[in-house]
């Protein structure tokens, strides 16, 4: 159960143990008013691993989720699973009273992703999603340039994530419909809509129409070889390319395209291009590249120019846990109940409903 005050350590866990749950308990382990005192996770050759790297007592090592919450007194909990578990964990952990920290995406889907919320607003309690890719320096550098109003106004945006062979594991959780939600859009996708409705301070989505293919995954074309996802035996059930076209309520639009599989010449490559009426950027990162990826498109004297600020590096993980256990130290919990999460869970929603019925999708607006 989390106490009300935190003038002493904010006590965590650690649930699920690949690179999700080692990066926060890096990150965690960074700050002098953290401590990660539990695992649970159900590989044991990782749980041992961690558990003896990061000094975690073998009796606060679980291999089920369940057996953390009871023996536990914690205050908070990171949860890194497949994504059909984000909801019934992190739910779980709200209702004892214990701030989540959740990988992206929220949830499955909307409705899942709501109940978390709700969860999250009936406890008081933080509900933070790992959007880790927005605390990247050359986004959070143009975030900065846009917030001081040198692009002006903004009227149109293209994301993207696209890989030619980069479907993560033949077999694993990730290419199953019910254990993932989807594919490329749901994993890729999420992370650069987050980073583009980020830099364009939030406007709602008014309407989507998208195009979702299966054309190379079900012919066991486009996987990546060296993934090590969990999981075996899963037939592949998800598109391999998403594409759409979003219209935003501030009068712009935003296409959005994403790929695991692809002959292109892709590698895995992602972005971020802006247009606005005083200036254009563009972010392009091949392979995780995080030097020298940002230009700014302007004119200098009348004269067409190309600022190219010298960003490199990022946070990462590392930002999102800080702000994550900043935000419980705060006490301000009711401002932060991952409804973030939600809205693009909505949009992701939309996306796979325009695409199943070919046809463009109204989103409610909100309240």
């Amino acid at each position: 159960m989390a106490s009300e005050t935190h003038n002493e350590k904010i006590r965590v866990g650690i649930i699920g143990l690949g690179f999700g749950g080692e990066s926060a308990l890096k990150g965690f382990r960074l700050l002098p008013n953290v401590d990660v005192v539990a695992l649970a996770g159900l590989e044991e050759d990782r749980l041992a691993y961690l558990g003896d790297t990061y000094d975690i007592p073998t009796s606060s090592r679980y291999r089920d989720y369940k057996d953390l919450l009871a023996n536990e007194q914690l205050d908070a909990v990171s949860v890194g699973v497949p994504n059909a578990l984000h909801a019934p964990i992190a739910i779980a952990a709200l209702e004892r009273g214990l701030h989540v920290l959740c990988e992206k995406p929220l949830a499955r889907n909307s409705e899942e992703a709501a109940s978390m919320v709700e969860s999250a607003t009936k406890a008081n309690r933080v509900l933070q999603v790992v959007f880790n890719h927005r605390e990247r320096n050359d986004v959070q550098t143009l975030k900065r340039y846009i917030d001081e109003g040198k692009l002006g106004n903004i009227y149109y945006a293209k994301a993207y994530w696209m890989r030619r062979r980069g479907i993560p594991g033949a077999g694993s959780w990730f290419v199953n419909k019910n254990m993932a939600g989807g594919g490329p859009l749901i994993d890729l996708g999420v992370h650069v809509l987050d980073m583009t409705l980020y830099l364009l301070q939030e406007p709602s989505v008014l309407t989507v129409s998208a195009s979702t293919y299966n054309e190379l995954g079900s012919n066991g074309v486009g996987f990546d070889p060296n993934a090590r996802k969990s999981g075996s035996g899963h037939g592949y059930e998800v598109e391999d390319l998403a594409t759409a076209f979003l219209r935003l309520s501030n009068g712009a639009t935003m296409l959005l395209e994403t790929s695991w599989a692809t002959h292109s010449s892709a590698q895995d490559d992602y972005g971020i291009v802006l247009y606005g009426t005083e200036g254009g950027a563009d972010i392009r990162v091949k392979n995780y590249n995080t030097e020298n990826t940002l230009t700014i498109y302007t004119d200098i004297a009348g004269v067409p120019s190309e600022i190219t600020p010298h960003v490199r590096g990022g946070q990462f993980h590392n930002a999102v846990t800080k702000e994550f256990a900043e935000r419980i130290a705060g006490g301000n919990w009711s401002l932060y109940n991952g409804s973030d999460g939600l809205r693009r869970a909505r949009i992701i929603d939309a996306c796979y409903t325009s695409a199943l019925q070919g046809r463009e999708v109204l989103l409610e607006t909100e309240a």
